[in-house]
């Protein structure tokens, strides 16, 4: 996936923050469009933002719900007959004590961070193998797939999931013989609109942890004081996608934490807080 002029990219959580950069960015090279997300106002702020002439669609979608995304598919084949680059990016989160957290919590959560991803992957790729082009599939976890802060249970859960789930994409593929790359996206805190995501959660499911706003506002800090933006983000992925790297760790300084964790692990330790450590 070195020249990506003229090919196709797919981006679920477009309307801002990581969706929206990779937009951008992709735009920038030459890519065709397929952009989605819940927020269709947001959606638009993407789309006007775009280089002239860029060639998109765009599609309400609600990554949770698997007709939402098989339709996004039907379009995106429609409208430009193949899929190469896919951004399972839409991404939410919720915060406070396990003991605490509610089913709608859970519910929530996991059905757009993880089964987000699974129906991207279940849409696309039988799709992408059977057009018999090269093609890659970036997956958006976070550092807390990788270590398990306290106060993001259910965010680490649906994050870890990414992670393993990704893992297992790549070697399924590999035995297929595939000519699908596969990455994983492991930022940790980063100025986007996921500090602020219930704004896009279901009436129906709005029964939240009654103790998590008080973790939830740290969060916000620790994000609106990162050190790489989005479209850092953004581009330090395009990077790891041409060079087929499959972790992608924007913030290096986590790697440190993932070790500690690992050395808890091999070592037959109690589990070190690494929240110092490890920005999201």
């Amino acid at each position: 996936m070195q020249d990506l002029a003229g090919k196709v990219a797919v981006i679920t959580g477009a309307a801002s923050g990581f969706g929206r950069e990779l937009a951008l960015q992709t735009a920038a090279l030459g890519m065709k469009l397929a952009l989605a997300d819940r927020d269709e106002a947001g959606l638009a702020a993407t789309v006007a933002l775009l280089p002239a002439g860029t060639e998109a669609i765009t599609q309400k979608v609600d990554v949770a719900k698997p007709d939402d995304i098989e339709a996004l598919a039907e379009a995106t084949y429609a409208r430009f007959g193949a899929a190469h680059l896919l951004f399972n990016n839409a991404g939410v989160a919720v915060a406070g004590p396990i003991w605490t957290t509610t089913l709608d919590d859970w519910k929530w959560v996991l059905d757009v961070n993880l089964m987000g991803v699974v129906h991207g992957i279940r849409s696309f790729v039988p799709r992408m193998l059977a057009q018999g082009q090269p093609a890659h599939v970036v997956n958006t976890a976070s550092a807390a797939g990788l270590l398990s802060p306290p106060g993001s249970s259910v965010y680490c859960v649906s994050k870890h999931g990414v992670v393993t789930l990704s893992e297992c994409l790549h070697h399924e593929l590999q035995l297929d013989k595939a000519a699908i790359g596969v990455s994983v996206l492991c930022p940790a805190f980063v100025p986007t609109g996921i500090g602020h995501s219930e704004r896009n959660r279901p009436s129906d499911l709005a029964d939240a942890n009654p103790l998590g706003e008080a973790y939830a506002e740290a969060v916000r800090k620790a994000i609106a004081a990162g050190k790489l933006t989005a479209a850092d983000v953004a581009r330090i992925t395009l990077e790891g996608v041409r060079a087929g790297r499959f972790y992608i760790l924007p913030h290096q300084a986590i790697k440190a934490a993932v070790e500690i964790r690992f050395r808890d692990i091999l070592d037959d330790r109690l589990p070190t807080n690494t929240l110092r450590a490890s920005p999201r």
